[in-house]
């Protein structure tokens, strides 16, 4: 069997099924593009507009607490933490940061306890 040669300039981007090529972003209008607003610009415009008591805003949106535990992170390194050490209730991610939080003196540890808002006093 003869084995084809695959042409450099025939790069065919994947097609997804789930992907409409149609589509058109809604931020073009004649051609020319107009700039996303932030979130900050939206609330801002927001409140600067007489809404009635009923109506549904960004900022009267209210919604029930989340089914899901809340995610720990590393106090050192800020990756998502899968531990935490006893002895000084630091959340660490891997080994090497377990053995810097053993090697941490303890107003080092309050300090960073502070900073996360878990003040505890370690003795």
């Amino acid at each position: 069997m003869p084995v084809e040669e695959e042409k450099v300039g025939s790069y065919k981007p994947p097609s997804y099924p789930f992907k409409n090529n149609q589509f058109k972003h809604s931020n073009i209008s004649n051609g020319k593009k107009k700039p996303w607003k932030t979130l900050k610009q939206i609330l801002a415009q927001e409140q600067t507009l007489s809404w009635p008591e009923t109506a549904v805003t960004y900022s009267s949106l209210d919604a029930p607490p989340s089914f899901k535990p809340s995610k720990k992170y590393s106090d050192l390194s800020g990756l998502e933490a899968v531990y935490t050490d006893p002895q000084t209730r630091l959340n660490y991610s891997n080994a090497e940061e377990f053995q810097e939080i053993r090697r941490l003196p303890s107003d080092i540890v309050q300090g960073y306890l502070s900073l996360r808002k878990a003040n505890t006093l370690l003795q």
